[in-house]
């Protein structure tokens, strides 16, 4: 009984420590964001130009967009990778990726993932020993992405390709499971009916009936959840009429719909 109730003590402790460490951390998060030299004027024209999602958002929406855009920046360090740097365009976009990811989830940054590797082209990993266009670190806390892919994937927006939505998207999802400030997010019961269909896509895809998911998607969950957050976006009418329970339960866990953004935007 004293075991348990010093245990009890320690975790409790423990937890008092924890919270206190994320307040703290999340304190000088904000400190910097209002010191921020970036505004909605410096970071709307790049978005204005590249940025469909944007463009489509009624406007009280782009100004909350450019506001949690600004706070995700100014939350990272992009460090750039065989090149000189990462230029404010590039911190932008890429930050933008994630904020349309996360729009509807207003107090999620991917806190975990504190640093933005930027390589000019695909890298040699050599962990994985080959070249890859984009990954995601957990233990360090890492995105890492070439830009040519990046470009190249907003560059169609109706082919279900996107480097930049792909990574983000494997980052969410290790993001609701890490033991911090952005824990749990997901709704558990939604998740788990999510998860069910998408094993069952899985299935078909590795069995060759499925064809509106590339065949990428048939690797793991993880790798299936990335590559329909990348349909869900750039092909969401499609997904819905091939998929709509699996689109519906996307629409519930992001808590956005990307069918009502185009409906809106005309």
């Amino acid at each position: 009984m004293a075991y348990f109730l010093s245990a009890g003590v320690v975790f409790a402790f423990l937890w008092v420590v924890v919270r206190r460490s994320a307040r703290l951390e999340s304190y000088w998060r904000w400190m910097r964001w209002e010191s921020s030299s970036l505004t909605a004027d410096r970071v709307r024209p790049h978005i204005e130009k590249h940025f469909d999602y944007y463009r489509r958002l009624p406007p009280v929406y782009k100004i909350e967009f450019e506001n949690k855009l600004i706070e995700f920046i100014d939350r990272k360090d992009f460090t750039p990778r065989q090149m000189q740097s990462v230029t404010e365009e590039m911190k932008v976009l890429i930050s933008a990726a994630a904020t349309q990811l996360t729009f509807g989830l207003p107090d999620i940054y991917l806190e975990n993932f504190s640093r933005i590797l930027v390589y000019p082209d695909d890298y040699y990993s050599t962990i994985f020993k080959r070249y890859h266009r984009g990954e995601v670190n957990l233990g360090g806390g890492i995105i890492v992405l070439s830009w040519k892919g990046f470009v190249s994937g907003y560059a169609d927006g109706t082919d279900g390709l996107n480097l930049g939505l792909h990574e983000m998207a494997h980052a969410l999802k290790l993001e609701n499971g890490i033991f911090n400030e952005e824990y749990n997010f997901f709704d558990e019961g939604v998740l788990q009916e999510w998860t069910t269909i998408a094993r069952n896509t899985i299935a078909e895809i590795r069995e060759g009936t499925e064809t509106f998911f590339r065949s990428y998607g048939g690797v793991s969950i993880d790798e299936f959840f990335a590559v329909a957050i990348e349909n869900f976006f750039e092909r969401p009418i499609d997904f819905q009429l091939e998929h709509p329970r699996l689109y519906k339960f996307t629409v519930l866990l992001l808590r956005q719909d990307p069918i009502r953004l185009l409906s809106l935007a005309q």
